[in-house]
């Protein structure tokens, strides 16, 4: 398995503009938009990731909503396999299947299309291999939500990739995959 190096870990994280107080008093928030516009950063992530990810036999990358799309379509092209959005609730216009997750104050909803990895789920005759990607887990319910949603299909989570991880707040306890984090915080 291919790890970053820890001068590119350090160089990808001086990239990422911290916004105190956003969107509430006392949140850190990390912006990616300064590693997005940053196209050595950048190259140097999707280096990294296509590198790791290369061996996996993957099938397809899903990508959760909305900055999850970045980084996964670009992963995607860069393997030369399939893009999956997985959306908030309402936002696919064909059949999909949903599942909740809850948050502080209540509950969400992400979704799938139904054939969004073939017929059942599958490659041929094998569950098709997915990566999850997303830019940040924190508390974890939006991508156990997602990897719940790539079996309910019958594909393979093969495991769930972050760009950042807020270690302190625990999120990948509630994940039923594999996960890598490139950064933790």
């Amino acid at each position: 398995m291919k790890e970053l190096s820890r001068e590119a870990r350090e160089f990808i994280l001086s990239s990422i503009r911290t916004i105190p107080d956003f969107p509430k008093p006392g949140i850190q928030f990390k912006d990616i938009t300064t590693l997005l516009n940053n196209p050595k950063a950048f190259q140097t992530l999707m280096d990294h990731l296509e590198a790791r990810y290369r061996e996996y036999d993957l099938d397809y990358v899903a990508g959760i909503d909305a900055r999850g799309f970045i980084f996964g379509a670009a992963l995607a092209d860069r393997l030369g396999i399939g893009f999956v959005p997985v959306r908030k609730k309402g936002k696919l216009p064909s059949t999909t299947v949903s599942e909740k997750y809850s948050l502080e104050y209540g509950f969400d909803e992400v979704e799938i299309h139904i054939d969004a990895f073939g017929e059942n789920g599958r490659c041929e005759s094998e569950p098709a291999r997915v990566l999850l990607i997303d830019d940040l887990i924190a508390t974890g319910g939006t991508a156990a939500a997602a990897s719940r949603l790539i079996g309910k299909v019958g594909a393979q989570c093969v495991e769930c990739c972050f760009i950042l991880e807020l270690g302190a707040l625990k999120g990948r306890q509630g994940i039923d995959a594999p996960i890598y984090s490139v950064i933790t915080i």
